[in-house]
């Protein structure tokens, strides 16, 4: 099986280390795993493939030169011509599968075109996320080529029941809209098992992974590690990741009560080959997100506390609710309410053994229902039923060769 995937999104370095792109590198991993032959078309590469990927064939999409944001736009729009040349020339598939991002539309509409089993995964409402959080020039431009790739895709994978909403919005149908949360390498934290914690040790250790952006919560967390501090002196805080909110997030680190700072650590930005060991770590990992009208996320953060067998406290907003059990799995509690947040955290601190129990119960239930392969396995069957259905035509097959096609036998 031949596979397009394309990434024309340049805020997803898709070698990287944020969690979009462990995305991309989970799902091009585990289609390999299936001995799919995989080429990957996109904007930013991030660096060199790990080692297992190295098998892909890469081409980069290669932007102008952007002078502002506004040519930024442009440039992406235009791509769409490259996109298309580059799967001409280096096809034909037997998939073309793509993380939608703004202004792209040439890899579904080629799909379509060439009538093949095309699959869009939506992950955010991007026109309204760009307009929010950073800065959106031409919005007709950016409505219209949403317009046509959801229009144009054999299906579209969201990964929650928020994110189908502006799907419908645009592809202007319920057909062929499936929600897929995101998942987890399970094998990847086998070795962190919450049975191998002790219930005797001397720290007590907080955890939160992810990207420091304002809705993420990490000052509501600072303010409630505060509040724990003060009456739990092993209570120690380790924040994994970067972000724009960094610089405020140390600054108001320091300002907390005299010593509490000492107990906070920030890693910076890791290597996900990293992110194991430090949830290795931890006793107990947050997702402090603050209240939000429209909570479209499906963290990654979660599949990952629970692989590496770890309780996490969390606000009950979204999706969440659906993966972390309250008093199984897990503590949910009132998006922003930090003295909630403050009490949870008391509650795991001063119970060890039930934290062990949650953390394993945690962790049996990513492996049982949170795993990336189940996340392939559910788009291979859509794929399948794509390509049984009328909307998909076989059509013969082409080989390259000496700049031309020649037709070879289909089997």
């Amino acid at each position: 099986m031949r596979i397009a995937y394309v990434c024309c999104d340049p805020g997803v370095p898709v070698f990287g280390c944020k969690g979009c792109s462990v995305h991309v590198q989970e799902v091009l991993r585990e289609f390999l795993r299936r001995g799919a032959k995989v080429d990957l078309f996109a904007t930013r590469l991030g660096g060199e493939p790990p080692e297992d990927l190295r098998n892909l064939a890469v081409h980069k999409i290669k932007l102008g030169k952007r002078k502002n944001a506004n040519s930024r736009e442009a440039d992406l729009l235009a791509a769409n011509e490259t996109v298309t040349k580059a799967l001409e020339s280096n096809g034909p598939y037997d998939l073309v599968y793509e993380r939608y991002s703004l202004g792209s539309y040439a890899a579904m509409e080629h799909a379509r075109d060439w009538k093949v089993p095309s699959l869009l995964e939506a992950n955010s409402p991007l026109i309204e996320e760009q307009a929010q959080y950073r800065t959106l020039f031409d919005r007709g431009g950016a409505e219209q080529a949403t317009r046509r790739t959801m229009s144009a895709a054999g299906a579209v994978l969201a990964v929650s029941e928020a994110v189908t909403d502006y799907v419908f919005k645009h592809r202007r149908t319920t057909e062929e809209v499936h929600v897929i949360p995101n998942g987890v390498d399970t094998d990847r934290f086998s070795v962190n098992s919450a049975s191998t914690v002790s219930p005797e040790q001397q720290e007590f250790t907080i955890g939160f992974i992810g990207t420091l952006k304002p809705w993420h919560g990490v000052a509501s967390l600072l303010e409630a590690f505060g509040i724990l501090a003060a009456s739990e002196p092993s209570a120690r805080l380790l924040i994994v990741g970067d972000g724009p909110e960094r610089e405020r997030l140390e600054r108001q680190a320091a300002n907390l009560q005299e010593g509490v700072e000492k107990k906070i650590q920030f890693t910076g930005a890791v290597l996900p080959s990293e992110i194991p060991a430090l949830l290795g770590s931890m006793d107990v990992a947050v997702a402090p997100y603050l209240p939000q009208e429209s909570f479209y996320f499906s963290p990654l953060k979660l599949f990952e506390y629970m692989a590496a067998g770890i309780p996490t406290v969390a606000s009950e907003i979204g999706q969440i609710p659906q993966i972390i059990n309250h008093g199984e799995t897990g503590l949910l509690y009132r998006p922003g309410d930090t003295l909630a947040l403050a009490q949870a955290l008391v509650e795991m601190c001063q119970q060890p053994g039930i934290r062990v129990q949650m953390g394993n119960a945690a962790q049996d239930l990513a492996i049982r229902k949170f795993t990336w392969k189940a996340v392939v396995t559910r788009i291979l069957k859509i794929t399948e039923s794509l390509r049984s259905s009328d909307s998909v035509i076989p059509r013969p097959h082409f080989q390259r060769h000496k700049n031309h096609f020649t037709k070879r036998p289909t089997y």
